[in-house]
């Protein structure tokens, strides 16, 4: 692990991040998404390469797409960002950080960073995914940052269970969730502040992780430094970035993040009518199953000939079953080559050759998990913008 302690203490984080906005990566480079008012700014943060830039404050950077066809771990400089409040925590210092254990325990606790570091570590692949990625490709258009698909990652995260902290605390009989909070604010007293919360049953999994680690590095700053939580096959809202506090409660939980925010519809695939409202809402929870071609982008010029085809799915947890692949237009199908299982949580590769006549081709892939669950072929729509998980098509010419 690379140990910036001494880098934060010299240069504290507000030089090391050189404030919230960031700079352009080149004069006047912008990225255009495949959807109305796409234009977004590349922009440079320390500890990241040029970023596609959503807002600024606070940070909403996705990954540029071309960087999923270089394998299936995310590199830290490229790894999404999402934030929902702009107080971010520059003058931490992580020899004075501790993690408070509270509630419903028979023993509260407040560990260090060092603390944390001796305990028996573990590691997982594990994508995370914004719930809002592909938002921007919802039609009707909905509310929410107008995302394209690079607001997701998979890396090697490394930490220790939360189930190992809570059992040192003592969760008391009667406790049903755990809450968590991070050391980013908010500016204004009426906004709330970010709090998120599982039940206890999915918290004393195993699972779920306290991290450190990334990638076998210490965690960026602008992704939880120094310390994030792992909800393994969960959407990112879970994943609490600065993490110092959690508290065991035996109730439900009804602050807004969990009451009001990042809800989805009741109903049978979590979808409605497009520009309907809902019923009843639940909490979002696991990803639906996904496929993306990362060797190819829509609108390429191919070469007549034959080509390999690469890409890579993912679901909430179940694993790949199979990946198939379509080369005219949905007609007909052929299974791809699944590549190295990583975890049932991490991306996993697939690639398929393929022979490409002269003409227009729509390439598809589709995605079925061990569960049985199957990319549909049109997609759902909840007023949220959440979810989107249909069989993705790329265009491409071929002369």
């Amino acid at each position: 692990m690379i140990d910036r302690r001494d880098l934060l203490k010299r240069a504290g984080l507000a030089a090391l991040l050189g404030g919230f906005g960031g700079t352009s990566a080149l004069a006047g480079d912008v990225v255009t998404l495949p959807f109305a008012n796409g234009e977004r700014p590349l922009v440079k943060y320390p500890q990241k390469r040029p970023m596609i830039g959503l807002t600024s404050r606070p940070p909403q950077l996705e990954t540029p797409f071309a960087v999923f066809n270089d394998g299936p771990i995310t590199p830290n400089n490229a790894f999404f960002v999402r934030y929902h409040l702009a107080g971010l925590p520059y003058d931490l210092d992580p020899d004075k950080f501790t993690l408070e254990i509270k509630g419903k325990v028979d023993k509260p606790l407040k560990l260090s960073l060092k603390d944390i570091r001796k305990m028996k570590a573990t590691e997982i692949v594990a994508v995370n995914q914004c719930s809002g990625n592909s938002r921007g490709f919802f039609e009707p258009r909905v509310a929410g940052g107008q995302l394209g698909n690079g607001a997701m990652g998979n890396a090697r995260w490394r930490g220790v269970p939360l189930k190992s902290v809570l059992e040192m605390a003592g969760v008391q009989a009667g406790a049903r969730q755990v809450t968590f909070g991070g050391m980013d604010g908010p500016i204004v007293d009426k906004t709330p502040d970010f709090v998120k919360a599982l039940d206890l049953d999915h918290a004393m999994s195993g699972e779920v992780m306290l991290a450190y680690g990334m990638n076998g590095e210490d965690l960026p700053f602008l992704n939880g430094f120094p310390l994030r939580l792992i909800v393994p096959g969960y959407y990112g809202t879970y994943w609490v970035k600065h993490l110092n506090e959690i508290t065991v409660i035996d109730s439900v939980f009804d602050g807004f993040w969990m009451k009001s925010a990042y809800r989805i519809p009741d109903t049978p695939n979590n979808a409605v009518e497009p520009g309907t409202t809902p019923k009843a809402t639940i909490p979002i929870n696991r990803f639906t199953v996904r496929s993306f071609i990362t060797s190819v982008a829509d609108g390429a010029k191919l070469k007549t000939g034959r080509t390999t085809l690469r890409g890579m799915a993912f679901d909430g947890g179940a694993g790949i079953k199979e990946v198939a692949v379509s080369t005219d237009g949905g007609k007909t199908w052929t299974n791809a080559k699944l590549g190295k299982d990583l975890g049932k949580y991490s991306f996993r590769e697939w690639k398929l050759p393929v022979k490409l006549a002269s003409g227009a081709h729509e390439l598809k892939v589709r995605a079925t998990s061990n569960s049985g669950e199957t990319q549909p072929d049109a997609p759902r729509w909840n007023p949220a913008g959440y979810l989107r998980n249909v069989v993705e098509t790329v265009r491409v010419a071929v002369a």
